[in-house]
C-alpha cells in the first residue's frame, strides 16, 4: 500500500493498494454491509444473534429494551442502507479489475464513505476478536484469528492515513 495522500492537483486524496489488499477491502466491506442489513431486519437472526451486527447497529437505549426496539424500528433500515451504500462506494472505487494493484482517487464524499466503512469493518473484526476497548488484544489463538487481528491493525493504519490526507486536502 502507498498510503493516502492529499491530491496536489485540486483536492481529494489518493492511495495505491496492492491486489491482495484490494481483495481484503472488497471482501470485508461486503461483509460489513451484509451484517448491517441482517442486523436491521429485526428478526432473531438480526443484531441480537450476531455480536458484529450489534456493534454496527447498537441499542440506542441499552437500559431500556422497549425504547431501543422502538428506535430500531424507525431507524435501523435506513442506517443499514447507508452503511451498505458506503461499502458499495468503497468497492466501486476499487474498480472491477482482479489480481491488479489499484490507484484510488477519492473526492470528499467518497473519502467519508471510506472512513465510515473502515470503521464498520473494524467493528465487525473487533466483535469477532473480542476487542471491547482500546488496548485490548482480543482472542488471538490460531492463524485465522491472528490474520484477522493483522487486518484489524492494518485497517487502523489505512484509516489514520486517510484522516490525515483528508485533513491536509481540506486545508488547500
Amino acid at each position: 500500500m502507498r498510503p493516502f495522500r492529499a491530491d496536489r492537483r485540486g483536492g481529494g486524496v489518493h492511495a495505491r493498494f496492492e491486489a491482495a489488499e484490494v481483495e481484503v477491502l472488497r471482501r470485508f466491506a461486503a461483509d460489513a454491509a451484509s451484517r448491517a442489513e441482517q442486523a436491521a431486519d429485526g428478526s432473531e437472526s438480526g443484531a441480537a444473534a450476531d455480536p458484529a451486527g450489534a456493534r454496527l447497529l447498537p441499542d440506542a437505549y441499552p437500559d431500556d429494551a422497549e425504547a431501543s426496539a422502538e428506535f430500531r424500528r424507525f431507524t435501523a433500515e435506513r442506517i443499514a442502507e447507508r452503511k451498505a451504500d458506503n461499502a458499495r462506494a468503497v468497492i466501486d472505487s476499487l474498480g472491477n479489475a482482479t489480481g491488479e494493484a489499484v490507484e484510488v482517487r477519492l473526492d470528499g464524499a467518497q473519502a467519508q464513505a471510506w472512513l465510515r466503512t473502515l470503521t464498520d469493518i473494524r467493528l465487525v473484526l473487533a466483535a469477532g476478536l473480542g476487542i471491547e476497548r482500546d488496548g485490548d488484544e482480543g482472542d488471538v489463538h490460531d492463524l485465522e484469528s491472528a490474520t484477522r487481528r493483522a487486518v484489524y491493525d492494518w485497517l487502523a493504519a489505512v484509516q489514520e492515513f486517510l484522516v490525515h490526507a483528508v485533513t491536509r486536502a481540506s486545508r488547500r
